[in-house]
């Protein structure tokens, strides 16, 4: 699962990957810095920890991915 987000702090997107058959968990922020992470369930908390939806233009984009992530924190 890839999402790309636009934030207001950057010109370009943030993008988050959570690629279970691969194992990757990773997050690339708008400054091109990134998080890489060692379960989906760390990369929620991070994402839960640090981002909200007023730092996204679209707040259902980001609303819809924490939605979709939220599969994971079950397992």
């Amino acid at each position: 699962m890839e999402f790309s987000l636009c934030s207001y702090d950057g010109a370009l997107p943030v993008e988050v990957t959570l690629d279970e058959d691969n194992g990757r968990y990773m997050i690339r922020k708008s400054d091109t810095s990134g998080e890489f992470f060692n379960s989906a369930k760390e990369l929620i908390l991070w994402i839960r920890a640090n981002f909200s939806v007023e730092e996204f233009c679209v707040p259902e984009e980001f609303n819809g991915m924490m939605e979709m992530l939220a599969q994971y924190e079950i397992k």
